[in-house]
């Protein structure tokens, strides 16, 4: 049986996977006599493809329903990233097998649409290539990378405001292939096929002139200053936020897109909010991970203004259908439960609780006193410090023997790392914890 939280994960993409359906069956249902069934299948790859960017486009607007749906943005956007991927790789049947007939303009159209939008995932997936490429290419690619004209450009093509701002084409790269589609395409005598890919490219397109011109302009977003700039680790930087207005209205492990003006210009990331709704300031834990990230410290002073978009995210403990729940956080993925450690007095959890905070050493886990004086505020809850350098690494097995948990009765949440999130939820089902009772933040998305 599905939980509430665990049937809101999985229906945006069943009702992606509805939609390609819907329209490859269609596509077979409505053929026109006389078509070549080669061309016609290549065409409908790119129907599909539109279809997919149109989808992809949609599940960046951040809008509440899209959220809720995916269960968070953060998931959306790994939707978004699969839906982009799948588009592009449904364009190589496409130009294979396809035959159009139409207007000059229309071939030419479509090498720009190609062009434009390949640019753009592959740009996308260029960060997390470890995961892309084996691993026997690794050290490779690495060595290469060390190259001094490489590293310059790995710098800029890493840059997430370049990213960003470039990645904004994308609407118009899709408004390219639609147009594309619609004169080459030699299916479009049908009536029925013609307005359906002109409403599924409508669609996107709408989408993307919202995210655009109004999504913007005032979406949820409240004025802040920074009121204190606090180094707290060896690269963990906490920035705290004053009110100038109506303050951001927000559930504990929630997070929020915050603009900084800086020296450098204004700046937008996604970080989690540390505090407990009920303060009065709203912190953010920032790890050293990027160029912006590691000079956040330095180019951010307090009185400058600083701007709350969202909220977003859907990881909260009143998801976890089990009365017991393990609290997984590794490094800075301690953000959310410091927000649900603060908040326990207002937002209690149904039962007993374990957080383990998995860090290299002591020096590495600068809230570790805070947590330990919540815990023993709050009998319900036990806080376990992970050194991995002495302690060794942390399992699932360990994690559940040390909460004394039953795995077919426990909730578990990670926040970490990718690899260790990953390996951990793995071993926590081998060893017996539903795959619908395993939770995780996905606070990497870009």
């Amino acid at each position: 049986m599905l939980t509430r939280g665990g049937l809101a994960r999985h229906a945006g993409p069943a009702v992606l996977v509805v939609l390609v359906a819907a329209l490859a069956l269609q596509w077979l249902v409505a053929m026109p006599a006389g078509q070549d069934a080669a061309s016609y299948l290549g065409q409908l790859a790119g129907a599909e493809a539109v279809l997919l960017m149109s989808v992809a486009v949609v599940l960046v607007t951040t809008l509440p329903w899209v959220e809720s749906w995916f269960d968070g943005i953060d998931r959306a956007a790994i939707w978004h990233r699969r839906a982009a991927i799948a588009g592009m790789v449904l364009l190589v049947p496409h130009i294979a097998l396809s035959s159009g007939g139409g207007p000059s303009w229309a071939g030419p159209a479509g090498v720009v649409s190609v062009v434009g939008l390949t640019t753009l995932v592959v740009w996308a997936i260029l960060p997390r290539w470890r995961s892309v490429v084996p691993a026997a290419v690794h050290p490779l690619i690495t060595a290469v990378h060390e190259w001094p004209p490489l590293r310059v450009l790995s710098r800029w093509v890493g840059d997430y405001e370049v990213w960003r701002a470039v990645h904004r084409l994308t609407g118009l790269f899709l408004a390219v292939g639609f147009a594309h589609g619609l004169g080459d395409a030699s299916v479009f005598g049908s009536a029925q096929l013609r307005w359906t890919y002109v409403g599924v490219g409508a669609v996107g397109l709408a989408f993307y002139a919202y995210r655009e011109l109004l999504a913007r302009r005032g979406h949820g977003l409240r004025d802040y200053q920074v009121s204190r700039v606090e180094p707290v680790g060896a690269d963990l930087t906490e920035i705290t936020l004053r009110p100038l207005g109506r303050p951001l209205e927000y559930r504990p492990g929630q997070f929020a897109m915050l603009h900084l003006e800086s020296r450098a210009g204004w700046a937008r990331h996604p970080f989690t909010l540390a505090s407990g709704p009920h303060e009065d300031e709203v912190r953010v834990t920032v790890k050293a991970l990027g160029d912006y990230t590691a000079a956040i410290g330095e180019e951010v002073r307090p009185g400058m203004p600083a701007v709350l978009s969202g909220p977003h995210g859907r990881f909260t403990h009143t998801k976890g259908a089990a009365d017991q729940q393990l609290w997984i956080a590794g490094g800075v993925g301690i953000t959310p439960f410091l927000s649900w450690m603060r908040s326990l007095r207002e937002h209690p959890p149904a039962g007993p609780v374990d957080l383990f905070w998995s860090v290299a050493a002591e020096q590495d886990a600068p809230y570790a006193a805070e947590l330990a004086g919540i815990a023993d505020e709050h009998p319900q809850v036990t806080f376990h410090l992970v050194r991995t350098r002495t302690d060794g690494r942390l399992t699932a097995v360990g994690a559940l023997r040390a909460a004394d948990a039953d795995p077919g009765a426990v909730s578990v949440f990670l926040c970490g790392p990718t690899a260790m999130v990953s390996g951990l939820s793995a071993d926590l089902r081998a060893a017996g914890v539903p795959r619908r009772a395993v939770f995780r933040e996905h606070f990497d998305w870009r």
